[in-house]
């Protein structure tokens, strides 16, 4: 992707389901749990790099001893940090001639319970500091009440989540999503924990009641009462300090999780690569969290998914597939290369068909799979056309070889030259820097006669594309080019996960507004900016933005951002050409989410999220909406 945007956090989650010395004796070290950890975090890097944390808890530690470990890191790599950190601990025990003893480890090392958990933050709002580092704790004496959480989430209700614990009797610390979840279901297991103390109160010493409560617990019910209020999209995973554990995801299955279990451990990600790559198993093996369920693993290491809210019609968010994850995951990499493939018919018009003159290349690295699916493409169309040739027109001995052997002209002509780093904080400066992040391969591109083609896998603000990559481009002096997108405009904001909140900041956007002042509809847009304000004060959960983009045409709009991203010194033609809304679904059908592209939000909160980033923009508010 040409333009940054922040994203989805990952979460990982290992329960062991034997004991310590199971491992020791089996793989020959205690630290068999926090290398696989290791594993899964770094192979889910791409998820966040804000910073990073792990949580351990220990099942069957003595009273007076420490069972709960956490870790979190805001460093230039959190990852290393953090494991650097437990494996020094490790180093230290190893002195030990007790090293290898269960039982000595549990009293004396950090850091070597059954239970762990860790969080990839990809910050889309909040200062960068340690404090924003899931996971969160909640201690209390009574191990089951105390909760250790983490998330990849964003709540569109934050202010009515508040009052609601504000209701219940609380005085919350700050207005963040992720505090106000830790202490919703922090409330709601109190409250499951005082209502098994009084039933059995009298009947049993405290301290037995205690280890009843931890048998008894029921975390579909704390979930059930604590999550009913949510709007948004979520994967949660919690750990309880009594050893239980939960990963539960959205009715709409917005948010990914995956898991893995047998008779060694449970596993739980937000991707399946890197359960694949960790545990070296087959993808079959490795399931989806259903939308509206919960896996629950209870103290004893069993595990059952339980749905614990409605379901809403599912709709997992397409850009995990086209961007975010991983593309090794095999499903994925066939999407993008249909993305790809699926571009072919609009690009073969954008070039007039002239393929001999066409070279066609991609903005590195994550468009790189949907570009190999469009030259497959091009390739078959090639193919399909040698055939009519030969059938129908029947050309010369001496003219068959250069038909047989002709291919699109591929060429690496964008390579990412430099990483923007976050001292450039003047806007000035960050343009200059955002100029130099890419650069080309000169002396490929006949001057004046050859057509660039270059895919991108999506397009956000365009401001690379104008300030960057079509100003280097510019340099080769092509005759015409053609900027790719291999997924649809984007017009809205999300309100679930990624970094896109100010209606502003999309050239989509942008293109819109230009279009409607050229063409005297200013009315229009006082029209739905009164019917977005009421909406706002009536809590009425309709999109009265996409009333605007029903205006004008895929085809109108394009041809506008071609208009704004084009910099003043391209001399060539330029033509932007963007994946169908019909082609996204036919790529990627088990995954529909799409409201970024056409407004569909699959819950309430995000259209009232949309109303107020339209009024936001409109008031010449450059604020969050959410």
């Amino acid at each position: 992707m040409s333009d940054v945007i922040k994203h989805e956090c990952g979460i990982a989650l290992i329960r062991l389901r034997k004991p310590l010395s199971y491992y020791i004796e089996k793989y020959g070290t205690p630290s068999y749990a926090a290398r696989k950890l290791y594993l899964l975090m770094e192979k889910q890097k791409n998820r966040g790099q804000d910073g990073a944390g792990v949580a351990n808890i220990k099942l069957n530690q003595e009273p007076g001893l420490k069972y709960i470990s956490r870790y979190r890191s805001v460093d230039q790599d959190p990852i290393s940090d953090i494991f650097r950190k437990i494996n020094r601990k490790y180093q230290k025990a190893a002195k030990s001639e007790d090293f290898l003893d269960e039982y000595w480890l549990m009293q004396n090392v950090a850091f070597t319970g059954e239970l762990w958990l860790g969080h990839l933050r990809y910050g889309t709002h909040g200062k960068n500091s340690i404090e924003n580092c899931h996971p969160m704790l909640r201690q209390n004496n009574w191990r089951s009440r105390s909760l250790a959480m983490a998330g990849n989430f964003n709540m569109t209700n934050v202010d009515e989540l508040i009052q609601i614990l504000i209701d219940l009797g609380q005085h919350p610390k700050e207005k963040s999503d992720t505090v106000t979840v830790l202490e919703k279901i922090g409330h709601f297991l109190d409250e499951e924990n005082q209502e098994i103390f009084r039933k059995y109160k009298g009947k049993y010493t405290h301290k037995e009641i205690a280890d009843i409560i931890a048998n008894e617990l029921d975390l579909v019910k704390v979930l059930q009462r604590s999550c009913k209020d949510f709007d948004g999209g979520y994967t949660m995973a919690g750990l309880t300090g009594y050893g239980a554990a939960f990963v539960a995801r959205d009715p709409a299955g917005i948010r990914p999780a995956y898991y893995y279990a047998d008779d060694e451990v449970v596993v739980v990600a937000s991707e399946k690569p890197a359960i694949k790559t960790a545990f070296n198993v087959e993808y079959n093996e490795i399931h989806e969290i259903e939308p509206a369920h919960a896996l629950i693993i209870d103290r004893h290491g069993k595990y059952k998914q339980e749905q614990f809210i409605e379901k809403l019609p599912q709709k997992s968010c397409s850009f995990e597939r086209i961007y975010f994850s991983r593309g090794t995951d095999p499903d994925i990499y066939r999407e993008r290369k249909m993305l790809g493939r699926l571009l072919v018919p609009q690009v073969l018009r954008a070039i007039n068909f002239d393929l001999k003159h066409t070279v066609f290349s991609y903005i590195p690295n994550t468009a790189e799979t949907a570009f190999l699916g469009m030259i497959e493409g091009l390739e078959d169309y090639i193919a399909d056309k040698r055939k009519e040739i030969v059938l129908e027109e029947k050309p010369r001995l001496d003219s068959v070889e250069e038909l047989l052997g002709f291919r699109p002209r591929v060429e690496k002509l964008v390579i990412k030259d430099v990483k923007m780093r976050t001292f450039i904080t003047d806007d000035a400066d960050r343009n200059d820097m955002v100029a130099h992040v890419y650069d080309s391969t000169y002396e490929v591109i006949k001057k004046n006669v050859d057509t660039i083609v270059v895919l991108d896998d999506s397009i956000v603000r365009g401001t690379t594309l104008e300030k960057s990559i079509l100003t280097i481009l510019s340099r080769l002096e092509p005759k015409k080019i053609v900027i790719v997108s291999s997924a649809p405009q984007i017009r809205f904001p999300d309100c679930y996960g990624i970094d896109m909140s100010k209606m502003n900041e999309f050239v989509a956007f942008r293109a819109l507004i230009a279009l409607i002042k050229e063409n005297g509809l200013e009315d229009k847009l006082h029209e739905v900016y009164g019917q977005c304000k009421r909406a706002i004060a009536q809590h009425d959960p309709v999109n009265y933005v996409n009333q605007l983009y029903d205006l004008f045409s895929t085809k109108e709009l394009s041809a506008k951002i071609g208009e704004i991203v084009k910099p003043g010194l391209l001399k060539a033609g330029l033509e932007i050409v963007y994946q169908t809304i019909e082609g996204l679904h036919e790529a990627i059908p088990a995954h529909t989410g799409d409201w970024y592209f056409t407004g569909n939000f699959p819950t309430p909160g995000g259209n009232i999220v949309v109303n107020k980033a339209f009024v936001n923009y409109m008031e010449g508010k450059r604020v969050r909406a959410y």
